[in-house]
Parts: structure tokens; C-alpha cells; sequence
């Protein structure tokens, strides 16, 4: 029984390092930002559901007109980061009555074309490195 629930014990802890030796981290850096007030927010996707639920989201403090974030545990494929400066701090992005954007944004690869981001502009491919992202605003 011993002998049972230690192959059991080393087969999770080998394939749990497995797994965690496999994802990856993607850093997401901002330099350019207007102001300090509020923060910024970042969401991470996936092709099925970009714009929709993100794989991740985050938010971070700005100082200096800077701000970084880490998404972690991330599985190889591709993705899209959006961002957006809340300077209201109000949890969302905030639009005109003419849905135009009133704060800043960003996306992954700093394709800024006239209206909404564009998955297939902004993706990119985690593969076998961490993966940094500068994006301006």
C-alpha cells in the first residue's frame, strides 16, 4: 500500500512540475501614460473569446506615467493584450455618447487603426520563451 501511494504521490508532483515547467509569463509594460490618477487595466485573450471574458485580467498602479504587469501561468498559443487608463477609476472604459473612447488604450503589437481592436492585429504567439510587451498608448 506504502509502495502504491508513493508512485501515486511522485506521478502528481512530477506531472504538476511538468505543467508548471510548460506555461510561461508575459510581461506587459506601459511608459507613456498621461497621468498618475486612477490605474490601468489589462485583459488577456484568447482568439474564441476575444473582447468577451479574458483568460486573465489585471490592474496596476501607476507611477511616474509607468505601470507593468505579469501574467502568469500562461500555456503556449496565442493571445491579445487590450489595456485601457481608468483614470476615473471607475472599473471601466468610458465612451462618448458617441462611442468613442474618452481614456487611452492600448493593444498588443500597438496596431491603433480607427475603431475597435482587431484580433488578428494584435495577437501573438507564446511559445517556448516569456514573452514581453511594450505597449503605448
Amino acid at each position: 500500500m506504502k509502495l502504491v501511494v508513493s508512485l501515486l504521490f511522485a506521478t502528481v508532483m512530477f506531472i504538476s512540475t511538468t505543467i508548471t515547467a510548460q506555461t510561461k509569463t508575459i510581461t506587459v509594460t506601459i511608459e507613456n501614460i498621461s497621468s498618475d490618477e486612477g490605474k490601468v487595466g489589462f485583459a488577456l485573450y484568447n482568439k474564441d473569446n476575444f473582447m468577451k471574458e479574458p483568460v486573465q485580467a489585471k490592474n496596476a498602479k501607476i507611477v511616474n506615467g509607468k505601470t507593468e504587469i505579469d501574467f502568469e501561468n500562461i500555456t503556449p498559443g496565442e493571445y491579445a493584450v487590450i489595456c485601457y487608463h481608468d483614470k476615473n477609476d471607475n472599473d471601466k472604459m468610458d465612451f462618448s455618447e458617441y462611442r468613442m473612447p474618452l481614456e487611452d488604450y492600448g493593444v498588443s503589437n500597438n496596431n491603433m487603426s480607427f475603431g475597435p481592436p482587431n484580433y488578428e492585429n494584435a495577437k501573438f504567439v507564446v511559445a517556448d520563451k516569456n514573452v514581453s510587451l511594450i505597449i503605448k498608448f
